[in-house]
């Protein structure tokens, strides 16, 4: 078996696997199709009958039995007399067919939207427990196309296509063995171009699923720059971008089409030729049906039988090539779908202990790297108490995020040793530690909700006083009372309808209310101004609970109350003690500390000045 033959067989090894739990549905559509397709059968058949025997002077080829009863009611004679008869028995067969053809429908469809619902929840499920660096490098465009256009394509070959191979199946049995037994030769002459027309399909088959491929992976990429046109909009709206991100999505958009435009060409260029070859067939069996016919070789009831099964062989078998093309698309959408599944999942998240967290914490030589090129954190060392607040100043990329996100464990750290209340954090399970860790992002997301909702949304069962309480020590409380509707207020998605500062003080109310041991604050009170930010740090310092925290911050008033100061630079911690120690040592939180004092000495300056000003204008 060739390499590419192998590629197919797995990827439709994968299919039947979505399969499992539908396969009785499926095994009975299939069934339904068989049946169906044999009363299909019987109808050229009547035909031929009464053409031959009824209407000629043909012996009827009838089974014993039959003969016997048509003989007691009358025989040939009577059904020449009444030969609506023959017609009831057409719509009699018609009607049956019909009939499975509706249960074969039915019971595919029922099958493909479970197998879709099926493969869309373990898709989701899957991308949660994806590590966070993986979702760090993805393109949300493209995810978002895997989880509903790609499923979207296997469903639709899966209602409408899979089962149709059984149908081709049938018919070519059915069909080539009824021609066998009427006539060797004119079956011959029947099935000529049927070999070609299957090669001529394979072949198409093999093109067509990478033009298939190339169109899908444009598609995602047209919906990638879409996606981050829409969650960008203020930005390109601030900066006068709109021009610039016309011309890209245009870009795109005529990549796509071309694309498209050579897949078209592809599917015109098999179906016009396949139609050619169908219909050379046809012709071949009408001119040596009829010539055989006249020479009395055949009767003319059996150049009608061959008719009509001609007609039902080589379409379907044509046909065959729109399975195939659907299921092309769908080996494709398979493929990009097992692409994420096979994205192993993130090691140990539900192994580990589940120790309680007060929050002692204790790095020691830690090293971290995201790859072999750049150490990020080279010898971090440093020990936090319960309930202390540790302050983190560095340039930007001086491993400050990096840091606090290996206490969270969405990376692993490479050397040295973390221990949380003397446990090793590699030992503690993953889930347990997060539960227990709260974290306030730099950029909060918010969800398309109420206020109300999003505040509550990391705990169940919450109260509303718990609800107002930490929106309090958020200062974002009496914000939200002066909203036409409170806190039932609706915010647009991702919190467009609120200001940078309130959708932080939102984030960080819906962490407090979580009443984590470990609390981290990862340049995010930046966003709110200084006495929101001491209100904030003042009210988080007079709650009941011993929190341990975190807070990364350029702001050294931010800064000035933590217990211990850690001052990173490439990596490593250069400076660390309390504000009245730093600022008397030469280095980096000193520079920071002058520097900003100036600035505000000289914003001081300039406001008396404007005050002074306007005082002096008033009075004259």
């Amino acid at each position: 078996m060739t390499e590419l033959g192998e590629k197919e067989m797995k990827k439709i090894k994968l299919l039947l696997k979505f399969m499992k739990g539908n396969r009785l549905l499926y095994f009975g559509a299939v069934l339904a199709i068989g049946v169906a397709t044999c009363f299909e059968i019987l109808i050229p058949l009547v035909l031929k009958i009464t053409i031959d025997s009824i209407i000629g002077d043909k012996p009827m080829d009838l089974p014993n039995r039959i003969l016997t009863i048509i003989n007691t009611h009358g025989g040939k004679t009577m059904l020449a007399w009444n030969l609506w008869f023959c017609g009831a028995i057409i719509i009699i067969l018609t009607i049956i067919n019909g009939v499975f053809i509706y249960f074969k429908g039915k019971w595919s469809a029922v099958a493909a939207e479970s197998v879709a619902k099926n493969v869309r929840e373990k898709l989701y499920d899957h991308l949660q427990h994806l590590p966070f660096d993986y979702h760090i490098k993805a393109e949300t465009g493209d995810l978002i196309q895997r989880c509903t256009s790609d499923v979207e394509t296997i469903r639709r070959f899966l209602a409408i296509q899979f089962v149709e191979i059984g149908r081709v199946l049938f018919i070519l049995i059915f069909s080539i063995g009824i021609m066998v037994s009427l006539n060797m030769t004119m079956t011959l002459i029947a099935i000529s171009l049927v070999p070609i027309i299957f090669i001529f399909t394979m072949v198409f088959f093999y093109k067509v699923q990478r033009a298939f491929k190339l169109s899908d992976e444009s598609e995602a990429r047209l919906s990638t720059v879409l996606q981050e046109n829409l969650s960008g909009v203020r930005v390109v709206r601030a900066f006068g971008r709109q021009k610039y991100e016309v011309d890209k999505f245009d870009k795109r958009n005529r990549e796509y089409r071309d694309v498209t435009y050579r897949l078209i060409r592809l599917l015109a260029w098999f179906w016009s030729s396949s139609d050619l070859l169908c219909f050379m067939q046809i012709g071949a069996v009408l001119a040596f049906g009829a010539y055989f016919a006249t020479k009395e070789i055949i009767t003319l009831g059996t150049l009608v039988v061959f008719i009509s099964y001609e007609r039902k062989l080589i379409f379907p078998i044509r046909q065959l090539g729109r399975i195939l093309t659907d299921l092309g698309k769908s080996l494709i959408s398979i493929e990009r779908i097992n692409e994420i599944l096979e994205v192993e999942i993130e090691d140990g998240l539900d192994e580990g202990r589940k120790p309680e967290i007060k929050g002692e914490i204790e790095f020691k030589d830690v090293c971290f790297k995201y790859d072999e090129d750049r150490t990020i954190l080279k010898d971090i060392s440093f020990k936090v108490k319960l309930g202390e607040t540790i302050a983190i100043l560095g340039a930007t990329g001086s491993g400050k995020t990096s840091l606090v996100n290996l206490l969270l464990r969405l990376y692993d750290y490479d050397k040295g040793n973390i221990k949380l209340d003397g446990i090793e954090l590699r030992d503690i399970n993953k889930k347990w530690l997060r539960q227990k860790v709260g974290i306030v992002l730099q950029e909060p997301f918010l969800y398309s909700k109420t206020l109300k909702e999003n505040i509550g949304i990391t705990k169940e069962k919450i109260k509303d006083a718990e609800i107002f309480e930490a929106s309090k020590i958020a200062s974002i409380h009496d914000v939200i009372l002066n909203f036409e509707n409170g806190y039932e207020t609706y915010v647009g998605e991702r919190g467009v309808t609120l200001s940078g500062g309130q959708k932080q003080r939102i984030a960080i109310a819906r962490t407090i209310i979580k009443k984590s041991p470990i609390l981290i604050f990862d340049d995010s009170l930046s966003a709110v101004d200084t006495e929101t930010d001491l209100a904030i740090r003042r009210a988080l310092k007079a709650r009941k609970e011993r929190t341990t925290t975190f807070i990364i911050s350029h702001r050294i008033t931010t800064l000035s109350e933590a217990d211990q100061i850690l001052v990173l630079e490439d990596g490593k911690i250069i400076q660390s003690g309390r504000h009245e120690h730093l600022i008397k040592e030469e280095g980096l939180y000193k520079r920071v500390w002058l520097l900003q004092n100036s600035l505000e000495e000289e914003l001081e300056e300039e406001i008396k000045t404007y005050d002074k000003d306007k005082l002096e204008e008033a009075a004259s």
